[in-house]
């Protein structure tokens, strides 16, 4: 197993098969010699890993990756400071460039059960790969110039990833919203019956906090800094020692180094990491996003259940082991589900930043191992789904209508009170005739007289007298939707497509086939 950077005895858990706890903890007895049962299946498995997340967002925070990361950041330290003048040759640097990719997993977990160092395993792994560069390896840096600048880079990675399925969803969201901006549907405030609003206008409400998020994350990946190099307290004090008291020659390897990693800022000042609170922000940032899909998921769910419409359902997919008929929206389920724990990751990186000590401590190294990589899968996993019930979804618009027909009187009721207002009528009192009438019709409904109609009392009340022409036309629930069509229209080619070219992705065509929503 490995220890936490910089230092720590890992300790091994025994691997006992499923017999009783008390039998574990008190005896070997072990699995039937006989018996068939597959590695994996002994021990726990991450269901982001096993389950949700995308082979990208995998790879990303693999320990391929993570590593070979590393061996570049080194890579790009020795060049730098062979440039301004220390004794490193080219064919040091050749035989580096030779070795970024072929790491010896198996000798560095030699070295590391020995010395107790993740950092220090690689670096004599690398050294043997490279024997002439073993000596310039990491020359002046501490442990935290490839962990913290590691994070740094996979974080952006991981954040464009996240950007990318962002742009995806929103796009499918324009292609649904437009598709139905003028399909007329009943509106809910406290899920009582309200106004009427448009299923476009609906989807175009989830889509501006997705739009919000999309724009939160461009905000982090615009202003993720590098750590740099700083050295063991961030005073670059080794460095400054190598360059015989140059600090301009510091200040030029510190930003030589972001440069050619592709980093526009670093952080001027650190202790012996940056600081946590990026990953605060980034983190936020995720949740945010959660926070967006777990209230989307919840409206489709609720408008399944209504009937109005319906996340894809697969031809053989079963919705209960005990109730064949059912049809439970999973893949909605599964958004809130993990919408939570992304939220509640994000506590971590508040905890992490406001508890360090000093320059730093390493409390922060096996919290930051879970929650930043976990929280990225579970944002992947997230977006996964939501793009493909998005791209999915199936509306019944006779459902919608049978919905409208049974509160339609109800909510032509305030048009007509304006109407009447703008005839002379007093606003206040024609709000309670209506308001006294309405509670009538709702509770004759409501113990089965069906007949009960709202208009036809407003077209024999007095008030209402003005507008009686107007309550026999009052058929059409397009007429009720206000500029609904309209503002999706404007929102989408205002605000939406100008925030996603502005993030350099169009959204609409990319390859989705490694996106499999699994069960």
């Amino acid at each position: 197993m490995r220890p936490d950077a910089q230092g720590g005895s890992p300790f091994r858990v025994r691997a006992y098969p499923v017999i009783g706890w008390w039998e574990a903890l008190t005896c070997d007895r072990m699995p039937n010699e006989n018996a068939t049962m597959s590695t994996e299946s002994q021990s726990y498995q991450n269901p982001l890993v096993k389950r949700y997340a995308s082979a990208e967002m995998l790879r990303i925070f693999s320990d391929d990756n993570r590593y070979r990361t590393w061996r570049r950041l080194w890579l790009v330290l020795a060049e730098s400071e062979a440039e301004l003048g220390l004794n490193i040759s080219e064919a040091q640097l050749d035989e580096l460039r030779a070795h970024l990719d072929d790491i010896d997993y198996d000798r560095v977990a030699e070295h590391e059960s020995e010395l107790r160092h993740d950092v220090m395993a690689h670096i004599k792994t690398f050294g043997e790969a490279c024997p002439s560069a073993a000596g310039i390896i990491h020359l002046g840096a501490t442990s935290c110039y490839v962990t913290d600048n590691a994070d740094c880079i996979l974080n952006r990675q991981a954040l464009e990833l996240v950007r990318s399925k962002l742009v995806r969803l929103l796009g499918a969201l324009e292609r649904f919203a437009l598709e139905y901006k003028e399909l007329p549907a009943l509106a809910y405030t406290h899920f009582q019956p309200a106004q009427l609003t448009s299923v476009g206008k609906r989807a175009a409400i989830w889509a501006q906090d997705l739009l919000l998020d999309l724009k939160e994350v461009q905000f982090r990946l615009d202003g993720l800094r590098f750590r740099g190099v700083k050295g063991t307290t961030g005073t670059q004090a080794s460095f400054l020692r190598l360059f015989d008291g140059d600090i301009d020659k510091v200040e030029a390897l510190d930003e030589m180094v972001t440069k050619k990693m592709d980093f526009e800022a670093r952080f001027r000042v650190t202790g012996q990491t940056y600081t946590r609170k990026q990953d605060e922000a980034t983190l936020h940032a995720l949740s945010g996003l959660a926070q967006s899909a777990h209230k989307i998921s919840n409206d489709v769910r609720l408008l399944q259940r209504l009937g109005e419409m319906e996340e894809p359902f697969e031809t053989r997919q079963v919705g209960s082991s005990a109730m064949p008929y059912k049809r439970n929206p999973m893949r909605m389920e599964r958004v809130s589900s993990l919408a939570k724990f992304v939220i509640c990751e994000a506590q971590n990186g508040a905890w992490v930043h406001s508890t360090q000590w000093f320059e730093r401590t390493l409390d922060d190294s096996a919290n930051r191992r879970l929650s930043i990589p976990q929280s990225f899968l579970g944002a992947d996993a997230i977006l996964i789904l939501m793009v493909n019930v998005v791209e999915g979804l199936v509306v019944y618009p006779e459902v919608i209508q049978r919905i409208l027909k049974q509160e339609f009187d109800l909510m032509v009721s305030e048009n007509l009170m304006m109407l009447a207002v703008k005839a002379g009528g007093d606003r206040q009192e024609l709000h309670e005739s209506i308001r006294d009438h309405a509670m009538e019709v709702v509770q004759a409904r409501r113990g089965g007289d069906d007949d009960a109609d709202l208009l036809l009392r407003l077209a024999e009340d007095p008030l209402f007298e003005s507008v009686r022409e107007n309550i026999s036309e009052a058929s059409d629930p397009a007429d009720y939707i206000g500029c609904s069509a309209a503002q999706v229209e404007r929102f989408f080619a205002e605000e939406v497509r100008p925030a996603i070219e502005l993030c350099g992705a169009g959204g609409d065509d990319s390859d989705t086939s490694s996106w499999d929503v699994r069960v």
